[in-house]
């Protein structure tokens, strides 16, 4: 059961599983350009968007992986708060909606690493087993999986995003990850056992 780190660790899986492929696809040949730096893919904030600034991670060639939203699945909603009924848990099924930006020194190279990742995706549309990360204390069960699909945020939607960030337009494609859920860590204790007996009433006599 995965508890309130299941966000992160989600993102840390998606994370891991694109730096692995591009160390396979080689999107951008340290030989064939002025850095030595390989392609990764990293987890930012809204903050990290300056890339102007000292302290922003995006440095290429890179793909940025930004959490945009969380909502609850309200599909999955009901039929987790009748498991919680019976097993006394809460169980908060969520989507997760990422923005994958691709940088680098020009317009091939950010192409090649967004279709390096896109058909990771593609491949790999389950995360399940070792693909799960869970060094940051998320707790997968053995069975637990994420789906990974595309997003459907149109490009009106895209072009919001960049707006809100206050950042220039990249190209950017949307992603979901999809059921991750939240468990609580301990069920709650089962209220005393009152006893009745019919008929009694109270009395001085022993």
């Amino acid at each position: 059961m995965a508890g309130y780190s299941a966000i992160a660790a989600a993102a840390k899986s998606l994370e891991r599983v694109l730096t692995d492929r591009f160390a396979l696809d080689q999107p951008v040949n340290p030989l064939t350009t002025t850095t030595t730096v390989k392609t990764r893919a990293v987890l930012v904030s809204a903050d990290d968007f300056n890339v102007a600034g000292s302290s922003s991670v995006i440095k290429p060639p890179v793909l940025s992986i930004f959490l945009v939203s969380v909502e609850v699945n309200r599909v999955m909603r009901a039929p987790w708060s009748a498991v919680g009924s019976d097993d006394h848990r809460s169980h908060l099924p969520l989507d997760l909606h990422f923005l994958l930006t691709p940088w680098a020194s020009n317009a091939e190279y950010e192409q090649r690493i967004l279709g390096s990742a896109m058909r990771c995706l593609d491949e790999h549309p389950m995360l399940s087993g070792p693909l799960l990360d869970t060094s940051h204390g998320a707790g997968f069960a053995v069975d637990e999986a994420l789906q990974v699909v595309p997003g459907d945020l149109g490009p009106d939607g895209i072009m919001r995003i960049w707006d809100t960030l206050d950042a220039s337009y990249r190209l950017s494609v949307p992603y979901v990850v999809r059921i991750v859920r939240i468990d609580s860590d301990v069920a709650p204790s089962d209220p005393p056992v009152l006893t009745a007996y019919a008929g009694a009433t109270p009395g001085l006599d022993p």
